[in-house]
């Protein structure tokens, strides 16, 4: 990897939920600018202004030498770049400590300074501002141990920077010059005890004995790492599946895919049907047979009998040669029926037979063929209502309904949410050559709530949309549909009027339910106490008794 490569992402990495994060492969910590600034003032109020710039210029030193000793360990092409000076400063813009404007560099022989560079937006001149004000002084105090540290690593030889304009003192921007120790004229006089004397010798033999300590660590210590919501996904094998909802569904899917049942998944549209039934499959024990699928309500009845059954020539107008169906090329595999609910009542039966007899015949043949194919089928209609309506024969339900999974809406699926939009995020990033680094927490929250009525195929078209249309870093909640802007919560009157205590206990038997029973969590989520919720479960019962 070359310098000009180098990308922040790639060098942060992280759990998503926290407790560990990594920089350069070292462990690191994030903190804000008011807290650092107030543990400094707090220093400066305890121990005075010399001692504790003295402090923050030799350990600034100090993490400057280390991170070039990381760069030269762990990234040998981008170190045989350090001396040409671009690595530095894009160093110091992705720790935060401002925006590089210039730096300039030399051999720092010729009577020219080695390194100097102006910036602005320094983190230590805003602390300066935000907590005290204008200053006297310079401010920059880690920035000219950082630059000092680093640069004297680089070049292996004890390197001095000054700060000699900072925007905390009213300037329009910071000034750092670098020199040689021993090529400094007096205008290095006022610094020097800040330095307190380390230099190339000793910070080295330091430096060295500390990072021994890593050899202590076990190897795969950064392994442990979670990278991001794509570890997630190829651990499991299907896609992000946080909520408790959908854990349970897995498990009994893992289960279920061992033996040859048959199987029903239900689930509004957009869901993830398919996504389930290839799950079942790659875990079953025909993951190395043939698994067919077939949407029988996209082709008419005519021409669904023949890609089910097959034909032989001459069967019908146009049946120019021999045809084998899917149920027949899926001997020994699956055969996945989506939307089987659309199936007319003679097609119906022509399957029944099949699931009872394990036998076909081609349209126009004679002959029988066994079959031995397992069956899974999915729907988005309510079959139990079809079969009351006899609009579904009841024997074919029970055939296909030995197992039925139902997967949950996205909107019950809070936990999910953002790590498939995350998920989505990368992979459009990927396919569309865009860079968004993630969303801003105003989207996030727009996300989160809204109802979803798409479900999973809704959300990753916001995302794909979002990621074509956002200008970046972030996605903005500009970025989103109009109707994400109007979600405003309102009674549903979709299945009548409900007063309002009912809808206040579906909805709290629901949540309860969503995060399995768990009733302190679920007071919490809600916002009571837990007395208050044992109180109205309790009301509950005594009502239904």
């Amino acid at each position: 990897m070359k310098t000009s490569q180098l990308d922040l992402r790639e060098l942060l990495a992280f759990k998503p939920h926290g407790g560990i994060m990594s920089f350069l492969g070292r462990r690191t910590y994030l903190t804000d600018i008011v807290s650092h600034g107030l543990l400094r003032k707090e220093l400066l109020n305890t121990i005075g202004p010399d001692t504790t710039r003295t402090i923050i210029t030799r350990s600034g030193f100090i993490r400057g030498w280390i991170v070039a000793e990381q760069i030269k360990r762990q990234m040998p092409e981008v170190w045989a770049e350090a001396t040409q000076g671009k690595l530095g400063p894009m160093l110091c813009s992705m720790f935060g400590f401002g925006e590089v404007l210039s730096s300039h560099r030399t051999d720092g022989l010729s009577g020219k300074s080695l390194v100097e560079t102006y910036f602005i937006g320094s983190y230590e001149a805003e602390q300066q501002l935000r907590l005290t004000g204008q200053s006297e002084d310079v401010t920059c105090w880690e920035k000219v141990g950082f630059a000092s540290g680093y640069v004297s690593h680089i070049q292996q030889h004890t390197v001095y920077f000054i700060e000699s304009e900072c925007q905390a003192k009213g300037d329009c921007h910071c000034h750092l010059i670098g020199n040689y120790i021993e090529h400094w004229n007096d205008d290095i006089i006022p610094t020097l005890p800040y330095f307190n004397g380390i230099n190339i010798e000793n910070i080295q033999a330091e430096v060295q004995e500390i990072l021994k300590v890593e050899e202590y660590f076990p190897n795969n210590f950064n392994k442990s790492l979670d990278l991001g919501i794509k570890a997630n996904y190829i651990r499991s094998g299907y896609p992000i599946n946080n909520s408790y909802p959908m854990q349970k569904l897995i498990e009994m899917a893992i289960t279920v895919a061992k033996v040859p049942t048959s199987i029903l998944i239900t689930g509004e549209s957009g869901v993830g049907k398919e996504k389930l039934v290839d799950f079942i499959h790659q875990h079953s024990y025909l993951s190395d047979k043939p698994i067919l699928a077939i949407n029988c309500g996209a082709i008419t009845e005519t021409l669904l009998d023949s890609e089910l059954f097959g034909h032989v020539k001459g069967a019908f107008t146009g049946a120019d040669s021999h045809k084998i169906g899917l149920i027949e090329s899926a001997d020994g595999g699956t055969l996945f029926l989506d939307e089987v609910g659309e199936l007319s009542f003679s097609m119906q039966t022509k399957l029944l037979r099949v699931i009872q007899e394990k036998q076909i015949r081609r349209v126009g043949d004679n002959s029988i063929k066994d079959v031995d194919v397992r069956i899974i089928s999915a729907t988005n209609k309510d079959l139990e209502k079809a079969v009351e309506m006899g609009e579904f024969r009841q024997d074919l339900y029970y055939r296909l309904n030995v197992i039925k999974l139902e997967i949950p809406p996205l909107r019950n699926r809070g936990e999910d949410i953002l790590p498939l939009a995350r998920h989505f995020l990368s992979d459009f990033n990927e396919k569309l050559g865009r860079d968004l680094t993630g969303f801003n927490y105003k989207t996030a929250d727009l996300l989160l709530n809204y109802d979803w009525p798409g479900n999973i195929r809704q959300l990753a078209n916001t995302i794909e949309r979002a990621v074509v249309l956002s200008p970046g870093p972030q996605v903005m909640p500009e970025d989103l549909p109009e109707e994400f802007h109007k979600n405003i919560a309102k009674p549903s009157v979709n299945n009548g009027i409900k007063p309002l205590n009912t809808i206040e206990k579906d909805y709290i038997i629901s949540v309860l339910e969503t995060l399995n029973n768990n009733k302190a969590l679920t007071a919490k989520r809600l916002g009571m106490s837990l007395a208050t919720l044992y109180r109205k479960l309790k009301e509950y019962d005594e009502n239904q008794a």
